[in-house]
């Protein structure tokens, strides 16, 4: 009989019998003819079971409950932290699913308190916050800080035996100058760029895993069948990686960091024909805590990337989003291709082979992918991040079907007055993040990661698949 775990990893890393690549294919050749993202179920303002207002569009019959909004008080007394980001299922227990979320926070500052424990960098206030979710009622309980004291949490992954991975994506440390931020001094008391293994109960005594590499980190992927872990890189000038640990599900004990080299490409930043197929190799990086380039008057944050560059390794356009099923990894690149809208990968690790599954043609079709997941009712559920402000083409989540078309299924639509936590703005251009689903694939939980919120969907998901 499987384990509570087992079960778990299987139903969060499988595709349900479904043919990613094949229904990949199909879209590509469908984007080819010019035809658009669009679902044949019209999106219609959909109002908050929490708060009573409008913040998105969904086919019919769905509905969602908005949860942790940034400054709500927690469970634990603590304001929830802003910035919500990579979330990931890591427990269920009779019906009340338990989930990591992290917050990207960048800026430094005191830590967020941490009850019975203390954090990584009491100068960091990043971290990653636990949630309870009801998924029989469709009701959130309880929320709390998992972990304290690092930065910039991005993204990251869940793990076969029920822990979630949270990455930085920063290399600043003590004494950094933030070059993203106007030169600004931090004042953090240690070095960042790591990951973090984060447990459902919480950490009391944070340990970066540094054989992982310090790197400006976005996902993780691991494989189920070998324990390796798959890496992205989130750079305009990004690696694929991968980490064999020393033992299984012990990541602690160190491993081995290494680079794809996809044969006879270096560069795969521009067009790629889909369905298009490459061998790929993989090198050791000789030293995986060097954050940047010995000898620069600026740090250029790729001091393993360009450790990995000199041994063959390809570049990649910004690699974002990744989650492992059926035995493959999947994984985008944000502005990948020839129209920098996006494309989507899979890793074959039995057979070390590399496909481009689909390149966007136009942010109208699909705009920028960030964080991915699969779909337990089949394909895989992509969330936007276009770096193009608040225009014509709001934040969308899409559905890649079982019949290779993108369906819409939800438009970020907030427009606040000051009615929650008196936010006031246009927020919908702001970024999906964090999908994923309860065990049941009933519930998929998202956020919007401005002004910081998380929502729990539902609805006749039958009705969508009829749709592709």
């Amino acid at each position: 009989m499987r384990t509570r775990r087992e079960f778990l990893s299987e139903t969060f890393s499988s595709v349900c019998g479904y043919g990613v690549a094949s229904a990949f294919s199909a879209l590509g050749g469908r984007a080819a003819l010019g035809e658009e993202a669009r679902a044949r179920l019209p999106l219609l303002p959909a109002n908050d079971e929490t708060t009573g207002l409008p913040l998105i569009r969904l086919p019919e019959g769905f509905r969602y409950v908005s949860y942790g909004w940034t400054s709500d008080p927690m469970s634990d007394g603590t304001p929830t932290p802003p910035a919500h980001d990579g979330m990931g299922v890591v427990d269920e227990r009779d019906g009340i699913v338990t989930i990591i979320r992290n917050h990207e926070v960048s800026n430094d500052g005191d830590a967020l308190p941490v009850n019975g424990g203390s954090p990584f960098d009491s100068r960091a206030r990043g971290g990653c916050t636990s949630l309870k979710f009801d998924a029989s009622k469709g009701q959130w309980l309880e929320s709390r800080i998992a972990l304290s004291g690092t930065s910039r949490n991005c993204a990251g992954g869940v793990t076969p035996w029920g822990t979630w991975l949270t990455a930085e994506e920063t290399v600043l440390g003590v004494g950094s100058i933030d070059h993203y931020k106007k030169n600004v001094p931090r004042t953090f008391q240690q070095d960042h760029g790591w990951v973090f293994e984060v447990d459902p109960q919480g950490v009391k005594t944070p340990v970066p895993l540094k054989a992982m590499g310090r790197f400006v980190h976005e996902a993780v992927a691991i494989d189920r069948e070998t324990g390796i872990v798959y890496e992205t890189e989130d750079r305009g000038t990004a690696g694929f990686y991968r980490f064999v640990p020393n033992q299984k599900q012990k990541l602690a004990a160190g491993g081995t960091l290494q680079i794809a080299e996809v044969i006879g490409h270096e560069d795969l930043r521009g067009h790629v024909e889909p369905g298009k197929a490459f061998d790929v190799r993989w090198h050791t990086i000789p030293e995986p805590t060097l954050a940047s380039t010995p000898g620069l008057e600026k740090p250029d944050e790729l001091g393993v990337f360009k450790q990995g560059k000199n041994l063959g390794g390809t570049t990649f356009a910004r690699l974002e989003g990744c989650w492992s099923g059926n035995g493959m990894i999947y994984f985008d690149a944000t502005s990948g291709g020839a129209a920098k809208a996006g494309q989507i990968w899979q890793y074959d690790p039995a057979r070390e082979k590399l496909t481009l599954l689909f390149e966007s043609p136009g942010k109208d079709v699909l705009n920028m992918p960030d964080n991915l997941c699969v779909n337990p009712h089949g394909g895989l559920v992509l969330c936007e991040d276009g770096d193009y402000g608040d225009d014509e083409f709001p934040q969308r989540i899409h559905l890649l079907s079982q019949s290779g078309r993108l369906v819409p299924l939800a438009v970020n639509d907030m427009q606040l007055k000051g009615e929650k936590n008196n936010f006031k703005g246009d927020y919908r251009g702001r970024e999906w993040a964090g999908a994923t689903f309860s065990p049941d694939g009933q519930w998929l939980f998202v956020n919007i990661q401005t002004p910081g919120l998380t929502l729990a969907i539902t609805g006749p998901w039958e009705s969508l698949e009829e749709q592709g």
